[in-house]
């Protein structure tokens, strides 16, 4: 804070800057989970983890809002959101969801965290998820299906923000009108906090989140840009680096908090909170990305993007809808989280290596077949975990239906076991 007071971050140099501004990260990323940890006793879990998602992406809204905004006098900006967006969407199912699930299974062996269950062979451990992620799962699937067809138009427009915004809204309305649970034992500073005073208690999460939010806000731009710059200085292509160094450091708030969460054997709660920033990411993010570009074109306008990242969007849509077929029985096991990591990976190191090896046309030319190969296979999985759990499908819809029934205050279906 000194720092960024002061207007001397840009003194520091490259390495001082990025540990400066990455323990700042580290740090608030540590306050938001105390905040939504607290806030779980006033307040339904799943709009306290919603609002824990929404901050803990808060850089990565403000990175894409930068690039957007830049588009408006510079074309090839555009095509520097989109790849921005598609990258740290990839980056949050590939490591993020991957990661916390592999690092749930690893942790496990303390004996602490029931949510993990063991069974022969390897890697067939699995992380138990919780039943009512249905919700967020159900729509999650909706907007991948619907971002599909996103690319088929002339970039990203009105009726995008309005369909996928309007998921997300659809999703808030919902949650916000849930029951508050019983609340988890905690340890430490949320159960220091929840024991006080309704009227201490509620100020203190609430400046938890705002000085938390602010505080990533500030760090994250030396951060990533000192990220890309250690790359740069080794050689790594500048548009490599917004597709995968910059969105890497704006989503360490959230992965910090998750793993915080799972060493608290809290992986339920952890994975809660990656799922529900991934369907913000993938409706707010998406959605709002043409409200920025017209307001800074002075007029309404799609945000365009080229061949190559309507062929990143195409992927990240196949990549989430493999991810939903995974969890939508509940749990991920260990072979699972392997597989999502290794594809995520492989389609990153073979574009790396593509870069390096062609010149920029004809490493993009095959790049985007590459693209489409890794979407096809990705959804060619999908289609048949999708086969084989077609009753997980239907249960999940029926959850989801009671869930909306309860909220608004009809009489509730008979749920699914």
């Amino acid at each position: 804070m000194y720092f960024w007071a002061t207007g001397t971050v840009g003194s520091l140099a490259t390495v001082p800057r990025v540990a400066v501004s990455g323990l700042s990260v580290l740090a608030a990323s540590f306050l938001l989970a105390w905040g939504a940890e607290t806030a779980e006793k006033d307040v339904p879990r799943a709009f306290a983890i919603a609002v824990l998602a929404v901050l803990a992406v808060a850089p990565e809204y403000a990175v894409d809002a930068l690039y957007a905004w830049q588009a408006a006098n510079d074309p090839a900006a555009a095509n520097l959101a989109v790849a921005n967006m598609t990258g740290a969407n990839r980056i949050l199912i590939g490591l993020g969801w991957s990661g916390i699930a592999l690092f749930s299974l690893y942790q496990s062996r303390r004996g602490t965290d029931n949510s993990v269950v063991r069974q022969e062979g390897v890697l067939s451990n699995y992380v138990k998820l919780d039943r009512d992620i249905a919700l967020e799962i159900l729509f999650l699937f909706a907007a991948t299906v619907y971002a599909f067809f996103v690319p088929i138009g002339d970039g990203i427009g009105i009726v995008d923000c309005l369909v996928l915004v309007g998921l997300y809204v659809a999703y808030i309305a919902v949650i916000v009108r849930g029951d508050v649970e019983e609340v988890e034992e905690q340890v430490g500073v949320p159960a220091y906090l929840q024991a006080r005073p309704t009227n201490v208690r509620i100020p203190a999460v609430l400046v938890l989140f705002a000085y938390s939010g602010f505080l990533i806000f500030t760090a994250v731009e030396p951060f990533a840009h000192g990220l890309e710059q250690i790359g740069l200085d080794y050689g790594i292509p500048e548009f490599f680096m917004v597709q995968w160094f910059a969105p890497l450091a704006s989503e360490s708030p959230e992965l910090v908090v998750t793993a915080y969460l799972v060493n608290k054997a809290r992986s339920t709660a952890a994975f809660n909170a990656l799922i529900s920033s991934k369907l913000n990411q993938w409706t707010l993010l998406i959605g709002t990305l043409v409200i920025v570009y017209s307001i800074s074109l002075g007029q309404y306008g799609h945000l365009p993007f080229d061949e190559k990242q309507a062929a990143e969007i195409w992927l990240t849509a196949a990549q989430s809808f493999f991810a939903l077929a995974i969890l939508i029985n509940f749990k991920i096991s260990g072979r699972e989280a392997v597989t999502l990591l290794g594809l995520f990976l492989s389609q990153v190191v073979i574009e790396f290596a593509l870069i390096e090896t062609y010149p920029a046309g004809l490493a993009e030319q095959y790049s985007i077949v590459m693209l489409h190969a890794y979407s096809v296979l990705y959804v060619l999985l999908t289609i048949g975990l999708l086969y084989r759990r077609k009753e997980d499908l239907r249960r999940v819809t029926a959850l989801t239906a009671d869930t909306v029934r309860d909220a608004w205050g009809g009489s509730s279906g008979q749920s699914a076991d």
